[in-house]
């Protein structure tokens, strides 16, 4: 799964959110992405490269148990 850097202009919630407990992302300039936890919004972010956040999603997938 790849992001389009303009789709997510702003913080979204993962559609597997439950009760609120959950990460969300937003692209940032720079062809990066943002991830922050939706509990503790304050805590900091993690920013990834594009190629990284396409490789975690791709391995994700490939050995999830859904």
């Amino acid at each position: 799964m790849v992001i389009r850097q303009d789709a997510l202009a702003e913080w979204t919630k993962s559609s597997y959110s439950a009760n609120g407990n959950c990460v969300e992302v937003k692209a940032a300039e720079g062809h990066a992405l943002l991830v922050r936890d939706s509990k503790s919004v304050s805590s900091g972010v993690l920013d990834f490269s594009a190629k990284t956040w396409s490789a975690f999603l791709s391995d994700v997938t490939r050995t999830a148990r859904f």
